[in-house]
């Protein structure tokens, strides 16, 4: 199986019981990088996806949580080599498929030559860039595929119909489905018009729909259960991360209801 492949499978088979996938977020390297293996096994004891996202300087779709996460990541020396390096010699590994969500310029600092071929060393099965558009993402998306490694697409509810049909079609993995204009973070109720959204999403995808940002309660997930195959936690998992918490416990109580 092709790694791009075992990231739709996983969401498949996580939401066949009828309850969506979890796809957790966790900062590379945060709270510390002494902690990150140890951290990211426990998120894959619960966890059907695991995000990493490598720190940046100037992110442009997260909130403070996460913005926080990544200012601590870059001051302990957290790099892409650095995440790569961990995560090629980890000697125990998530049962979850990996993904990478990275800003675009560290990609293209280490080289998109060899990019590819590190990341399929390091177990990546696909990658998230948000400020990457399609229409220029021809390179990476050539690069990967060599490798089976997933490109994931992203979209958002004010995306125009005929975009977002497009970007559903030639997502790779799952598509990213945005709920919300702004930043990640905010604690937010679900509208109807979300799920309308997601379902518009999911008729024209070719691969599962993923639900993020704003996703911190079990309610949230259960009232997007039938319209979005996963969801995914990220700044209130890495709040769990930062004090201390129990991040697979926080993951399971999301599908208690």
């Amino acid at each position: 199986m092709l790694p791009r492949d075992s990231i739709s499978e996983a969401i498949r088979n996580a939401s066949a019981g009828g309850k969506p996938a979890l796809v957790a977020f966790m900062t590379a390297g945060f709270p510390s990088r002494e902690r990150f293996a140890a951290d990211l096994l426990k998120v894959g004891e619960a966890a059907d996806l695991i995000e990493i996202g490598l720190p940046f300087s100037d992110p442009m779709a997260d909130g403070m949580t996460i913005q926080r996460s990544s200012r601590v990541a870059l001051a302990n020396g957290v790099t892409l080599d650095w995440m790569l390096a961990e995560l090629m010699t980890l000697a125990n590994r998530p049962r979850a498929p990996l993904l990478l969500m990275s800003y675009l310029n560290p990609l293209l600092a280490h080289g998109i030559g060899r990019l590819a071929a590190d990341a399929c060393a390091a177990g990546i099965a696909g990658f998230i860039v948000p400020d990457l558009p399609f229409e220029e993402c021809a390179e990476l998306r050539a690069a990967l595929a060599a490798e089976g490694i997933a490109l994931v697409q992203m979209v958002t509810p004010v995306t125009p119909a005929a975009r977002l049909a497009m970007l559903a079609r030639e997502s790779e993995g799952f598509v990213y489905a945005v709920t919300m204009t702004g930043t990640t973070g905010r604690d937010v109720a679900v509208p109807d018009a979300v799920l309308d959204y997601l379902d518009r999403v999911g008729s024209t995808a070719a691969v599962p729909v993923c639900a993020g940002f704003g996703i911190r309660h079990a309610a949230q997930v259960a009232r997007l259960a039938g319209h979005a195959d996963g969801v995914i936690v990220g700044s209130a998992l890495v709040e769990v991360l930062e004090r201390d918490g129990d991040p697979a416990e926080f993951l399971r109580s999301l599908r208690s209801i």
